[in-house]
């Protein structure tokens, strides 16, 4: 019998679950799936490591977060035979300025990390469910939270702050970036991938539907383009990005719009959807000849371009790209017009290597290369979960 440990990333209205068995040192995914639509007509799928269909079914009653988790420990226990469910590690989006690293979690905790609900009201309030539906049924069984701000909270205190004054920034207004996760994957295969870039100077590009870049120095987070929310920095599938704040003064001056009312334009109408009035898929936009959606395009590119020059300014140099995420991994016209922006960096692309997705996609001469290299924020948790159970038995 082997142990397994199963990660879960709850959202508003899914749940995604990746299960791992634990081989020795290594963690190899038995399975994955998610149950989609949860407060309307629920949808399920898992697949197993070759991406076989091992669980499928669709209802027309609403679940919520309770029936998934207690059909998916259902199933799970079909799926696991003679294998031990040894421990479930979580996604959490923020740790605010209290949680630098992942943690075994408890009923206090977890009281604690509702403080930062504020913080991510459309994240950190779905992320919490489960873990206190299993910290009720089933408390003997050893849970983890791993925070996608917590790789960079070592980033210098002036990358942090933000020019207000200190009663607000004490509250905790400040820059904490996202993504940490992913950058953290990254940062821990990089060293086999590019040596001397994951040494020096490298700025990964996650580009998904929530898009960000980082900039990290010898595997740490130096600065990040996602800042007091998932909101910041590049336009994004339905997120505006950077914003100057005199346009929500202006939305409620002369729009008479709400804090509801920006939220939802903010997060959900702008972007990539809002300014193509198409689509947030990028795959889509790529696809349209609406003009809209080669301007969506064309803008997403021109602010990738702009914040890389702000972060190589903040490495003081560069010596790497790495594109990864949903778009970073599979859109080849993004990654040429972006390596292209990037020419004056010292980045040649190569044509050839960059359709067929990699890794590297930059020429043997080019200064500074660039590479391909997929993300597993899965994987990254259940390692982070191995680790601190171990660590920490009860």
């Amino acid at each position: 019998m082997s142990d397994t440990i199963l990660v879960l990333n709850a959202g508003s209205s899914s749940i995604k679950f990746s299960l791992f068995l634990e081989r020795g040192e290594a963690l190899d995914l038995l399975l994955g799936g998610q149950i989609e639509s949860l407060y309307t007509a629920p949808r399920f799928e898992a697949k197993d490591a070759t991406g076989a269909m091992v669980g499928q079914w669709t209802a027309d009653e609403p679940l919520g977060h309770d029936g998934a988790i207690a059909h998916l420990a259902g199933f799970l226990r079909e799926q696991l035979g003679e294998h031990r469910l040894a421990a479930v590690g979580h996604r959490v989006v923020h740790g605010g300025l209290d949680y630098a690293a992942p943690v075994r979690l408890t009923a206090e905790i977890v009281e604690n990390l509702e403080q930062f609900i504020p913080l991510a009201p459309l994240h950190q309030p779905h992320n919490l469910k489960p873990i206190r539906l299993l910290l009720a049924n089933q408390p003997e069984l050893p849970q983890v939270a791993c925070f996608d701000t917590a790789f960079h909270r070592g980033q210098p205190e002036v990358a942090q702050a933000f020019a207000l004054p200190p009663e607000i920034t004490d509250r905790g207004v400040r820059r904490y970036g996202f993504h940490g996760l992913s950058y953290e994957y990254i940062a821990s295969t990089l060293p086999q991938v590019d040596p001397r870039a994951a040494q020096g100077r490298t700025v990964v590009l996650h580009l998904g539907n929530g898009a960000s870049l980082c900039a990290i120095h010898g595997g740490r987070s130096v600065a990040s383009t996602m800042g007091f929310t998932a909101v910041d920095g590049l336009p994004m599938g339905t997120r505006s990005g950077n914003l100057d704040p005199g346009v929500v003064l202006y939305l409620v001056d002369e729009l008479k719009m709400d804090a509801r009312a920006i939220e939802k334009l903010l997060y959900q109408q702008s972007g990539l959807l809002g300014v193509s009035g198409v689509s947030s898929d990028m795959r889509t936009l790529l696809g349209s000849d609406e003009p809209r959606a080669k301007f969506a395009v064309e803008l997403f590119v021109y602010r990738i371009g702009r914040e890389l020059g702000s972060l190589a300014a903040a490495l003081g140099g560069l010596d790497a790209l790495v594109f990864t995420a949903g778009i970073g991994e599979h859109a080849a016209p993004i990654r040429e017009q972006v390596c292209q922006a990037a020419a004056w960096f010292g980045v040649e692309l190569d044509s050839t290597a960059n359709a067929a997705g990699g890794p590297r996609i930059s020429t043997a001469a080019s200064r500074v290369p660039a590479w391909v290299i997929p993300t597993n924020e899965e994987l990254m948790i259940a390692r982070h979960t191995r680790t601190l159970v171990a660590d920490s038995p009860r």
